[in-house]
């Protein structure tokens, strides 16, 4: 049984029928990863470094402020720095959309045990799939570019937000949950006031995760012309250029060690109150 011929059948389909559909989300979310990527590049470079590390240190301290400093100055002393806040671009887009998709998805698995088991398996999916598998329907759906690599990251990136928020309204002490309805709270201030500032550590962690994997993906989207440092590391891949490679390599590590440690500091620094 040729499995891959009915899913290449329906993916074709899908192209053909949802053509005005894709179109329409080509353009916003083209228009959303350009404008981040035009207010990246807005200010001079030294003025952006100096903002990056001024949160670094507000989060984190001075180690990565230092980190912050030299790792970025580096990056743009090696020529990189355009295709750098490309790939920033492409980041932060895609996973505010993931996240924006995701936590709610997590909201509802978490509420509903139908929706948890039916969401489960897809997410198990997503995650096992090789990343290169979603470059393929992200072309038919929208052609070459950076749209197609934001959708791949997209499906790559969510499932760590949808598990981890999932997670952590479980782990939200059924007795604070029974005290809060006793009060006479409703189903909607009790997830607002209690459930989600509650779970907000777990949900962070997962907006971590979400960001690490975006950046995986948006790498190798680079074989879709999504631009960036993944084009760097391919182009000197196909054309042994090793410098190249490795030069777009430590930009890559540069710029997941600052996102890295700064994501994860507003979960491990965030206080919460009941």
């Amino acid at each position: 049984m040729r499995i891959g011929y009915y899913i290449e059948k329906l993916i074709n389909w899908l192209s053909f029928q949802g053509e005005g559909f894709f179109d329409a989300v080509r353009v916003v979310v083209e228009a959303v990863v350009n404008s981040v990527e035009w207010l990246l590049l807005l200010p001079p470079f030294y003025v952006l470094i100096l903002l990056i590390a001024f949160l670094a240190w507000k989060r984190s301290g001075w180690g990565l402020t230092i980190l912050t400093l030299t790792g970025l100055s580096l990056i743009w002393g090696m020529g990189y720095w355009t295709q750098t806040m490309a790939t920033l671009a492409l980041i932060l887009s895609s996973a505010f959309i993931a996240l924006l998709i995701g936590i709610p998805l997590g909201i509802w698995a978490a509420k509903n045990a139908f929706a948890g088991k039916l969401i489960r398996p897809v997410l198990d999916l997503m995650q096992t799939l090789p990343a290169f598998v979603y470059l393929i329907p992200a072309v038919l759906f929208f052609g070459l570019g950076k749209v197609p690599g934001a959708f791949a990251t997209v499906i790559f990136s969510m499932p760590p937000a949808v598990r981890l928020t999932t997670l952590g309204l479980k782990q939200v002490p059924r007795d604070i949950v029974e005290a809060t309805r006793s009060f006479g709270a409703t189903s909607k201030q009790l997830l607002f006031k209690v459930e989600l500032p509650l779970a907000l550590p777990t949900i962070l962690a997962g907006v971590n995760q979400t960001m690490m994997m975006a950046l995986s993906m948006v790498v190798i989207s680079a074989m879709i012309a999504a631009g960036g440092l993944g084009e760097v590391v391919l182009k000197g891949i196909t054309q042994l250029k090793i410098g190249t490679g490795f030069e777009g390599g430590i930009a890559v590590v540069i710029l997941a060690v600052i996102l890295d440690r700064i994501t994860q500091s507003f979960g491990l620094k965030k206080e919460i109150k009941v």
